[in-house]
């Protein structure tokens, strides 16, 4: 869920990189992994945090078998 400050700054309020890793059954860690990162990347990522570049991007989407579009679909406020 977005912080009051993500929202108020007119920021994505989330992402679906947590919600189809855990469909996959994939750990943070097993993720960070398959796409060579750090474990914190991908908790910086899920918790919006952090803005993947294209390459990382289309390698999760690769890893979870959905494309970028569906993974990093949000609602601004």
């Amino acid at each position: 869920m977005a912080s009051t400050k993500q929202a108020a700054a007119g920021r994505p309020t989330g992402n679906q990189v947590r919600r189809l890793r855990r469909a996959a059954e994939l750990t943070q860690a097993d993720l960070a992994k398959a796409v060579d990162v750090s474990r914190q990347t991908v908790v910086s990522i899920e918790g919006g945090d952090h803005a993947p570049s294209v390459y990382l991007a289309l390698r999760i989407a690769d890893v979870l078998d959905t494309s970028v579009e569906a993974l990093f679909k949000s609602t601004f406020t």
